[in-house]
């Protein structure tokens, strides 16, 4: 398939039936080093750095004192390094989180988004190796690359990113675009932040399996994380939707917009609207109370039905 294919419905079915493509946008990579970064990171973010092996990743939340998100991240370990991939809205939150433990003790911090692009693969861990041809593209690879559920984010020195575009090229694979990524995102229920979260957010509200460690000790804002853990639950938390519409719909009018229950008594918020070409349906990622999170439970938009069903929408 030639990589300039723009048509989006073409591009669509090419990836959801096992093809490969790429999406290039600005994030966020942060190293960490130092005999006392790990006593540090663990007093900042949600998960346990000290289980964290050299070669593996997590995913981790930095809170506020009110256990309120200011950014996800994923933490890779380089022997004493630790990497940290965040999105480009909240780089510079995790970087000046992190900077200011510099004069503190044995602990450095350097961003280096912008020396290091990158791209993030949707189709499989196999292209990555296909596109790394030469030595050195192999050798960055294995050590600079983190996988979520969906996808793999290379990270790459800025002169070796036209080469890697190129072998993708060679390698039958499509170039996502802004619109393409938006309504992938949605259907595998990633939120970003500034849409689907921020800082009015309590961490355990966005329901990402592996984000916090219960077990580990004292972090910033982990009294209020762990007594919602450990005593209740959260109010609301992030899930998906799908409408009951037949065919797409004016999905802007959308966004922002209340659910409610059969009583007609609110039941949350809409964040994020797409519609679906696989399930011909308009689906959602939106705060739904906690009362009507089973999948299967029907919520209203005026007089619009939807059903609570968890993703991602294979």
């Amino acid at each position: 398939m030639d990589l300039m294919t723009t048509d989006f419905e073409t591009n669509y079915e090419y990836l959801r039936t096992g093809g490969t493509g790429f999406y290039e946008q600005k994030r966020g990579l942060i190293a960490v080093w130092g005999k006392e970064a790990v006593q540090f990171l663990d007093g900042l973010i949600s998960n346990d750095m000290k289980t964290l092996e050299d070669g593996a990743q997590m995913l981790a939340a930095f809170p506020n004192a009110q256990g309120r998100l200011l950014a996800v991240v994923r933490a890779l370990r380089q022997g004493e390094r630790f990497l940290f991939d965040t999105e480009e809205a909240t780089r510079e939150k995790v970087f000046n989180n992190l900077f200011r433990f510099t004069y503190a003790g044995d602990f450095f911090v350097e961003d280096l988004s912008d020396n290091y692009p990158n791209i993030e693969i949707f189709g499989g861990d196999g292209i990555v190796t296909k596109a790394a041809t030469t030595e050195a593209f192999s050798e960055f690879y294995t050590s600079i690359r983190f996988s979520t559920a969906f996808s793999t984010i290379c990270f790459m020195p800025a002169d070796l990113i036209e080469a890697f575009r190129n072998n993708l090229a060679e390698s039958s694979t499509v170039q996502i675009t802004d619109e393409l990524y938006e309504l992938l995102r949605i259907e595998n229920g990633v939120p970003k932040y500034g849409i689907d979260m921020d800082e009015t957010t309590i961490v355990p509200e966005l329901g990402i399996d592996d984000l916090i460690s219960y077990k580990k000790g004292c972090y910033i804002g982990q009294e209020i994380i762990a007594r919602i853990h450990f005593r209740g639950h959260v109010a609301k938390q992030l899930t998906s939707l799908v409408l009951s519409e037949p065919g797409a719909i004016a999905t802007r009018l959308l966004h922002g917009s209340e659910l409610t229950n059969a009583d007609g008594k609110n039941a949350g918020r809409i964040t994020s609207v797409a519609f679906s070409p696989k399930m011909q349906k308009t689906i959602a990622l939106a705060y739904v109370r906690y009362e009507h999170l089973a999948e299967g439970t029907k919520l209203f938009i005026g007089e619009m039905e939807a059903k609570v069903l968890h993703p991602p929408f294979n």
